[in-house]
């Protein structure tokens, strides 16, 4: 059935429509009570499997009654223009499945887009809210709107501003999702894949497309190309400083403590990583040996944290080569 496909798809259900099938000699009322073993039931109505006389003692108990004493919830969908009663409610037409599968969801009821993004709200919303996708939008309104629009329908939204390099992208993610992403860069990506693929969320990504950030699985993803004006975080703001070709060398090097600083407390080792890494670089160009002690040596500490010991050695034996004070050992043969 349509809408049991529907669901599965896009409200994190398992649907037993074989099982629901009403066979010869059952009814609606047998066939609710044998559906309240699961944990949610939906009743479909029709003039062919409702009866023309109901009476109240025959329904009331096992759509309404027990149910409610069960702790099973129910709802009811009309399929034609057949007459079910009143106080069977909520009443959803099966002509409208998203009502359903918000009902599923327990989502709120979502606020009518602006009249300039209708139509493109809803053709996303059949391409990466009814069921998993990834859409490109140009607008950041209308990522926006989007949002606002079918976020009920998902587990949750996360939105990745313009990111300098793609550990901060998927580190400004991490943190999102409540991940403490401790690992490189290779590692943390396997993480959110894992983490995202299984779960109906939505994911904004701003300014350039990463790849590496759309995920499959139950996932859906919405590329802005348009960066939103979003207030910056001090990690941010160091980033982009240390990143920029413009910056003075001070300027560089204050940023890169900032990062180290930031990055440290929050367990973003692969953002620390990288800007160490270039910083050891740069302070090589700019012959500066106090900032390129510095570096070498959170890259030695991040790199024994994350088992790279032959790594970390051979940059601690340069560091310790080059910037150590060599002491002489005098002594008499």
């Amino acid at each position: 059935m349509r809408i049991a496909s529907f669901l599965e798809r896009g409200a994190d259900v398992r649907v037993f429509l074989e099982e629901g099938e009403m066979r010869a000699g059952e009814n609606l009322a047998s066939k609710a009570r044998e559906a309240c073993t699961a944990d949610t039931v939906l009743v479909f109505f029709s003039r062919a499997s409702l009866p023309s006389r109901w009476p109240r003692t025959e329904w009331e108990a096992p759509l309404v009654t027990e149910p409610k004493a069960e702790g099973v919830r129910i709802a009811f969908v009309r399929c034609d223009d057949c007459v079910p009663p009143r106080v069977l409610a909520p009443l959803f037409e099966a002509r409208r499945p998203r009502d359903i599968k918000r009902w599923f969801r327990s989502a709120p009821r979502a606020e009518p887009p602006s009249p300039e993004f209708a139509v493109d709200i809803e053709v996303l919303g059949l391409d990466i809210a009814d069921r998993p996708g990834v859409e490109t939008v140009h607008s950041a309104a209308l990522a926006t709107e989007f949002a606002t629009a079918f976020g009920g329908d998902f587990d949750a939204v996360m939105r990745v501003g313009a990111a300098p390099t793609l550990a901060a992208a998927a580190g400004d993610l991490g943190v999102q999702l409540g991940l403490r992403l401790g690992g490189d860069l290779p590692d943390n990506l396997d993480r959110l894949r894992e983490f995202c693929a299984a779960r109906r969320l939505l994911i904004i990504l701003e300014g350039e497309p990463r790849a590496e950030l759309i995920f499959e699985g139950r996932c859906s993803t919405l590329i802005s190309t348009e960066t939103s004006a979003v207030a910056s975080e001090p990690l941010h703001e160091a980033q982009r400083v240390f990143f920029s070709p413009d910056a003075a060398w001070t300027d560089v090097c204050a940023a890169a403590r900032q990062v180290r600083r930031l990055a440290r407390e929050q367990g973003r080792h692969a953002e620390c990583y990288e800007v160490m890494d270039r910083w050891r670089t740069l302070a090589e160009s700019q012959a500066d040996d106090s900032a390129q002690d510095e570096a070498c040596r959170e890259l030695v500490w991040i790199l024994e944290g994350w088992g790279r010991t032959t790594e970390a050695a051979r940059i601690e034996y340069r560091r310790a080569a080059a910037f150590d004070q060599q002491i002489p050992l005098a002594f008499e043969l």
